[in-house]
């Protein structure tokens, strides 16, 4: 029996100034791009070199606005550039798979953002291609480099939980139905799965690993994407998910991980940095842990350090979260929507 710690450990990471610094081109300028351009040039040494758009006027701009100093108006031009070391793809999922496997092809280290993918099948193929290539290639799922999720891997592996029996996320929102819009568009890859609901799936998945059962309902948008979705997912041990997200209604952006001898309790929003709270199953005792230094999307400086950390290292997938785990994810993502009722253009 583990004894209730004293203290909670610290992140393996606690500062992404100290990594290793790579030279970054930036596939997509748009909203996320940006939060992911600023957050390295505040928190890390990473330097951004590149910046490529379909529409050279639009890269163009973003360069200006970042201090970026080179702009393309194709992404193969990007990926022709020597002072780029690896490439973060921040475009619609339905361009992920084209451009990862251009990456890998050009040599670049490929930062994806999430969803990895559209499907599991495109997955497995950026895998094996990654492999045989020996490119590093990684998922954007910040949530697994975040502080306070680096201190729950050291709890899990601490035992402080005992016997994990289930683990409940929710991650959901207002979106006002837009014909065409990113979420909204089966042609973009859109969807509430692959948009948000990737995280409450990836944190239970991170928590318990594989599972053995699903069991999805929802709701389709008018455009046939998901627009809200539930899920209870079991493992071959018993233990439970819960996971609940949408875009129909404003939900709690929480975690709970509950075992037989402590729970934690994540503050909000749990992707982004937030507080975390570990009690005693007699909820006699409790912990409270929070660092608010990278607030929001600031968080982002995490995956990238981390990522370039891996680089130097010699790595050519992530330890903590490599493509396998992605694959599994895209699984359960693909199951989930099949039992929603959910289908991409190319799958009607």
């Amino acid at each position: 029996m583990t004894a209730f710690p004293n203290s909670l450990p610290a992140p393996a990471h606690p500062d992404p100034r100290d990594a290793p610094v790579l030279r970054w081109g930036i596939l997509g300028p748009g909203l996320i791009a940006g939060h992911f351009v600023a957050a390295l040039m505040k928190h890390t040494g990473q330097q951004v070199t590149a910046v490529a758009s379909r529409t050279a006027q639009r890269a163009a701009d973003f360069a200006d606005s970042y201090g970026i100093a080179q702009s393309y108006g194709s992404y193969e031009d990007l990926l022709a550039d020597d002072t780029v070391d690896a490439v973060y793809i921040a475009t619609p999922m339905s361009e992920h798979y084209a451009q990862t496997v251009m990456c890998v092809q050009a040599g670049k280290h490929a930062l994806v953002e999430k969803s990895f993918m559209r499907t599991a099948a495109e997955a497995v193929e950026v895998r094996e291609l990654a492999r045989a290539g020996d490119v590093f290639v990684m998922e954007a799922m910040k949530t697994r480099y975040i502080p306070q999720v680096q201190v729950i891997d050291r709890l899990l592996a601490d035992g402080v939980f005992g016997t994990v029996d289930s683990v409940v996320a929710q991650y959901g929102g207002v979106v006002p139905f837009q014909a065409g819009h990113r979420v909204f568009d089966p042609a973009l890859g859109g969807g509430v799965l692959l948009d948000i609901g990737v995280y409450p799936l990836s944190f239970a998945y991170t928590v318990l690993g594989a599972f053995t059962s699903v069991k999805a309902s929802g709701t389709l948008a008018a455009s046939g994407v998901d627009d809200s979705a539930s899920a209870v997912l079991t493992t071959e041990s018993g233990a439970r998910a819960l996971v609940e997200t949408t875009l129909r209604a404003s939900t709690p952006i929480r975690a709970s991980i509950n075992g037989s001898l402590a729970r934690v309790e994540s503050g909000e929003p749990f992707h982004n940095p937030s507080p975390l709270s570990l009690i005693s199953a007699d909820g006699l005792r409790r912990l409270d842990w929070n660092d608010q230094r990278y607030p929001g999307r600031e968080c982002l400086a995490f995956e990238a350090s981390a990522m370039a950390r891996y680089v130097a290292d010699g790595l050519t997938e992530s330890p903590v979260h490599g493509l396998d785990d992605s694959v599994a994810i895209m699984t359960l993502l693909d199951e989930m929507r099949r039992q929603v009722g959910a289908r991409f253009t190319d799958e009607l």
